[in-house]
């Protein structure tokens, strides 16, 4: 483990960060520690920030909600640890984190000797969870989605997102400053591999990630009469 930790502190609520920042200043010898309010800062700080130990991640990221940005990290980072930081405390939460590739799951409530502990498990290389945590409860399909969105490009993740979130090509293209023309290629390919046909497919298909997963694609392709 290092003395002197890099690690990334993932969340939108910046008196939350000022709070961790000092948990982690009194548990390690100047730790150099970088803050990300959204997922698009946290990708440009993960791009330009050099041998990260850890990164601290909120399950509710402005531009990647519930486990998505987990999944895309795990799967693009694969080297550098990931311990959910949220206020959820229930069970299953928890073990979705770990069966998604989480390093641990603390949450934001845990007293600072429990913080500690977390933190040095996970830095020497261990899982951290709370006692009580159930077993394996992710569904086929979730695992599938997930399979899924790992195997996207990171300029394909942020399409799909924004996808999920409603926007539409012409307002995605100007958002990441492409041609149209460009966004239709990278819908073309996230249909193929999340294996859907159409946006409203792909947002149902993602929203098995969320924390609270809506209807599953299955159910969503019954109603269709898919």
């Amino acid at each position: 483990m290092a003395l002197s930790p890099t690690i990334i502190i993932a969340d939108d609520h910046p008196l939350f960060r000022m709070a961790l920042k000092g948990t982690l200043e009194s548990q390690f010898d100047q730790p150099c520690l970088v803050e990300a309010e959204d997922f698009s800062s946290l990708q440009k700080k993960l791009e330009s920030t050099d041998d990260i130990h850890l990164i601290l991640l909120d399950l509710h990221m402005p531009g990647a909600e519930g486990f998505s940005a987990l999944v895309f990290l795990v799967a693009q980072y694969p080297s550098i640890p990931v311990m959910i930081v949220s206020g959820h405390e229930e069970p299953e939460i928890m073990r979705r984190a770990i069966d998604h590739g989480a390093s641990g799951y603390l949450p934001k409530s845990a007293p600072v000797e429990t913080m500690s502990e977390a933190l040095h498990t996970v830095l020497e290389g261990g899982i951290w969870l709370p006692e009580g945590t159930p077993e394996t409860v992710v569904s086929e399909e979730e695992l599938n989605v997930a399979d899924a969105l790992a195997n996207l490009t990171p300029q394909q993740f942020r399409v799909a997102t924004m996808v999920s979130q409603g926007l539409l090509n012409k307002q995605i293209a100007y958002e990441l400053n492409v041609t149209e023309t460009t966004i239709k290629a990278h819908m073309t390919e996230i249909f193929r591999k999340l294996g859907v046909h159409s946006r409203t497919q792909a947002a149902v298909a993602l929203s098995q990630l969320a924390v609270n997963p809506g209807v599953t694609l299955d159910e969503f392709r019954k109603t269709q009469g898919d």
